[in-house]
């Protein structure tokens, strides 16, 4: 099972989690403001397959992740198909604009499956 950390820097990220989980995936979501700084740690904690970070800029939680785990992440972005294209491309950690939204969870776990062969 695709075992996936949300963290969102207003302690949103349910929705995502919901779409994790309708594609088969494990999601666990940082709760509380400021989680997207927590993201590395849940992760290496968790020993997770993806990690989602949400804020303003699309950075913050990716960028301190990759620097304090060496998770390759790709941050800034700002849509679904950016974040598919980052799964394809070997990305483990996804940093993008607040997009609290179902589909964007359900893709990538679908794509990250689609790449790992299940």
């Amino acid at each position: 099972m695709v075992k996936v950390v949300i963290a969102d820097r207003l302690g949103k990220g349910q929705n995502v989690g919901k779409g994790v989980e309708i594609a088969g995936g494990e999601a666990i979501v940082v709760p509380g403001i400021g989680a997207d700084m927590k993201l590395g740690d849940e992760m290496n904690k968790v020993d997770a397959d993806l990690g989602i970070s949400f804020c303003g800029s699309g950075g913050a939680g990716a960028i301190t992740a990759q620097t304090k785990y060496g998770y390759k992440a790709r941050h800034g972005m700002r849509s679904i198909e950016e974040g598919v294209t980052a799964i394809r491309e070997g990305y483990k950690v996804l940093g993008f604009g607040f997009m609290d939204v179902e589909d964007l969870g359900k893709r990538i776990v679908e794509e990250y499956k689609k790449i790992q062969g299940e």
